[in-house]
């Protein structure tokens, strides 16, 4: 059991993509969800707003299904969580698993978060440090704060890192402006 990368509070994991070296691939992927309310679902979980939640209902472990159409190179899994407005909705444990299919899925990292209010930055890298392959990950929500059953999860982001261009190396456009520009069309 690990303890995940803690961004500093109000930290956003977009600050990476102004970097230049990552992108957001979470739009590439279908996701699922093992329950849900009815307006709390997959479109809260990917709207940029910190205000909105997906709130599964049933028993746990509840469980989020990302799947790929091909398999794809990710690098950061990046869970927003806030204790002060979900309280006893707010998981406590988490379970980070990887594969090709639903059969052959591993747990990569268990995540104990205690009160967390921030962006949660978890590697989704191999034994070498080496980005992922995958068709899929699953996020399975364990626990809640004072066992409670359903959860809210505020936002959830995928990462890949830039691949550099076969043309050669340029300037990393770190800028708002510069990034507007940034590929040819």
């Amino acid at each position: 059991m690990t303890t995940p990368n803690k961004t500093p509070p109000g930290a956003d994991p977009k600050q990476l993509e102004r970097t230049g070296t990552v992108r957001e691939i979470g739009s590439q992927a279908v996701w699922s969800l093992s329950s849900c309310e009815s307006v709390f679902g997959v479109d809260q979980l990917q709207d940029d707003n910190l205000e909105t939640y997906w709130q599964s209902e049933s028993s746990q472990p509840h469980l989020l299904n990302i799947q790929f159409r091909r398999k794809t190179t990710a690098k950061t899994l990046c869970i927003y969580s806030d204790y002060k407005p979900d309280e006893n909705y707010t998981p406590s444990k988490i379970s980070v698993r990887v594969g090709n299919n639903f059969h052959n899925l591993q747990e990569i990292q268990q995540l104990e978060l205690v009160e967390p209010s921030s962006w949660f930055h978890v590697p989704l890298t191999d034994n070498h440090k080496k980005p992922m392959h995958t068709f899929m990950i699953q996020i399975a929500v364990l626990a809640n704060h004072q066992n409670e059953t359903d959860n809210h999860m505020r936002q959830i982001k995928i990462y890949t890192p830039v691949e550099e261009s076969s043309i050669g190396k340029f300037p990393r456009c770190t800028t708002i402006d510069f990034i507007m520009y940034h590929s040819i069309r």
